[in-house]
């Protein structure tokens, strides 16, 4: 655990934890407005949150050789976050007014 410093720990851990309030704030947000469609949104932002986790773990192991795979991991649940809260956001924009 000595890869990181302390306050780097803090900032990884607070991001995790800010990241799954933002989901249950979307979730809150979407059930408020009735709009079931920011579900969806929320839903989408769980990768990221996975790849976070990874990150964290294999920190938290020292960076060793061994969870390599772990870095691969993150960066493929990264890629599938982004394109899944780009299409998320791409439901959310409103329809094109008829002329």
């Amino acid at each position: 655990m000595h890869a990181l410093s302390l306050p780097t720990w803090w900032i990884h851990i607070a991001s995790v934890l800010e990241w799954m309030l933002a989901i249950a704030a979307i979730v809150r947000w979407g059930e408020r407005r009735r709009e079931p469609q920011w579900r969806w949104l929320a839903l989408a932002m769980l990768p990221a949150l996975v790849s976070a986790m990874a990150a964290c773990t294999w920190h938290l192991f020292d960076n060793t050789e061994a969870l390599r795979g772990l870095v691969v991991f993150q960066a493929f649940t990264t890629l599938i976050g982004n394109i899944a809260m780009a299409a998320a956001a791409w439901q959310l924009l409103p329809a094109p007014r008829q002329a």
